[in-house]
């Protein structure tokens, strides 16, 4: 048919990957110890240790959670070890920081088992665009781990990429 307008990309080998797709469910939450401290500054270990253990941990089930305390406070690390010790029945992942630095986790652990030998010498774009919280950092895992097996990469859509990485064709 003459004219016949005929999409290049669906027909080539490019493969597109959206971090996107990976992201896991699951409610992400910042748990703030600060008032379980006497005056919100002080960790009195007896009453830390009593707030503890009458705590409902079951609310974090199946929950991301970034421990944090939004005072100043001198935080010592069995606190926050105690408090693992409750969460790890019921929260899918538990960090010591933001819920930034939870994201960056969750996305690391996610790329590290991603796997890559279907890309083999494939053109690949990294989709950049996205409606979740992909952390920066997670791209360049990403690229780090696709660019020993891939023949390309590029950054954006397919109407419009940005060529990051070429193999170099030396045999």
């Amino acid at each position: 048919m003459e004219g016949e307008i005929v999409n290049r990309v669906a027909n080539s080998k490019l493969v597109t990957i959206d971090l996107e797709d990976y992201y896991p469910k699951g409610e992400r939450v910042l748990l703030d110890i600060k008032d379980w401290l006497y005056e919100g500054f002080l960790l009195r270990e007896k009453d830390f240790r009593e707030s503890v253990r009458t705590y409902d941990w079951s609310q974090y089930q199946d929950k991301y959670v970034a421990l944090h305390c939004s005072s100043d406070a001198i935080i010592p690390s069995w606190a926050y070890l105690l408090l693992m010790t409750q969460l790890s029945p019921f929260a899918k992942k538990v960090v010591v920081g933001d819920l930034k630095l939870l994201e960056t986790v969750i996305f690391q652990e996610i790329i590290c088992q991603l796997e890559v030998h279907q890309y083999q010498n494939l053109p690949v774009i990294i989709k950049g665009c996205s409606n979740k919280p992909i952390p920066e950092t997670s791209y360049l895992s990403l690229i780090a781990k696709l660019q020993p097996v891939v023949k390309s990469i590029m950054y954006g859509e397919a109407c419009s990429t940005v060529p990051l990485y070429k193999k170099s064709k030396k045999v």
